[in-house]
């Protein structure tokens, strides 16, 4: 990292995620991470388990005054981002908000002109822009191995957790718009979303999200916390070829696939190559995140996943969720 400013870090919630984030940033800034807060005072606890000389707060407020703090992390729960991460901008701090970045486009471009007028970082934890299989995939089709980009599709599914306070859009679909975002470079033309509700009421347990992008690519995200097993599965095709990423597999997590259609004079001719297995680095995403998040703050430089890519991801799920309540 360069030296332009100072970085001192608080991490604000310790959740199930949050307590990750704490894990990390010790791992990374150690006495840099200068103060940790929940309001469960239940999460000291675990804080200190993973350090005990890592400062504890349940108070948010001893973060907004101390002054070597210039830096947070936010990973409360999604309704209270837009007041948290508003405060921290007041008060001079840079922040990396968890997704998503606020539950209401209109919130979201609130702390997009707070931080600008405020000459601050505003970033948000698409973390899946971090891994460096979804990195390698870019390369791969900015570099045309794949020729003309077509198609998309991603199935985001598990058996659980069920979430009493979002449905399954909002819970596992941010993840794949990011991606599909990243990997077009373009906002869709059309977004229409497909829903069904079992455990209970309005609350979706299954969504396909179908998504029209320029130049006639097209995508879907089927996500559901109803299924047997987990899957994580992302595959881009293209009209010379096919990349697969599968997160969840235990091997060859990232493939080629030499697969296409040539026509030949009205005949449609089928190329079917074997996969060939892509290497990638072996880096945490989290870790790469935060240092991320940590160089822009201290080199002055623009994140990857700024407010800006946040609002984009937030307009599709409000219009996917606007689509799906249209056909209750």
């Amino acid at each position: 990292m360069g030296h332009c400013e100072s970085f001192g870090l608080a991490v604000i919630g310790c959740g199930r995620w949050g307590i990750n984030h704490v894990r990390t940033a010790h791992g990374l800034f150690n006495e840099r991470l200068m103060l940790v807060s929940d309001s469960n005072r239940a999460a000291e606890e675990k804080v200190k388990a993973i350090s005990p000389t890592i400062k504890f707060t349940p108070n948010a407020e001893d973060v907004l005054s101390d002054a070597m703090i210039n830096t947070a992390i936010v990973a409360t729960p999604a309704e209270t981002h837009y007041e948290l991460t508003k405060v921290l901008l007041e008060h001079g701090k840079n922040v990396l908000v968890e997704k998503p970045i606020t539950l209401h486009r209109e919130e979201a471009k609130d702390l997009i002109a707070l931080a600008d007028r405020k000459n601050l970082k505003l970033m948000v934890g698409h973390l899946l822009l971090y891994h460096p299989a979804v990195l390698k995939m870019k390369d791969l089709i900015d570099e045309g191995r794949i020729g003309q980009l077509q198609y998309i599709y991603s199935n985001r599914l598990n058996f659980g957790t069920v979430r009493t306070e979002e449905n399954i859009l909002w819970s596992f679909a941010p993840h794949d718009i990011s991606v599909i975002q990243f990997l077009t470079h373009s906002k869709p033309l059309h977004v229409a979303a497909y829903g069904a509700t079992f455990l209970q009421d309005n609350i979706e347990d299954a969504t396909i999200t179908y998504l029209v992008y320029p130049g006639n690519i097209h995508a879907h995200i089927f996500v559901s916390w109803l299924h047997p097993f987990k899957e994580q599965r992302l595959v881009v095709i293209g009209d010379k070829g096919m990349i697969m990423f599968e997160d969840s597999a235990p091997a060859e997590k990232l493939r080629f696939y030499p697969k296409c259609f040539n026509n030949n004079h009205g005949v449609i001719e089928k190329l079917d190559g074997k996969y060939e297995p892509i290497e990638f680095e072996d880096r945490q995403p989290l870790a790469e995140e935060q240092l991320h998040f940590a160089a822009c703050v201290t080199e002055n430089r623009k994140p990857l996943t700024d407010g800006r890519h946040a609002l984009e991801v937030l307009e599709i799920l409000e219009d996917a969720e606007r689509s799906l309540k249209e056909r209750d």
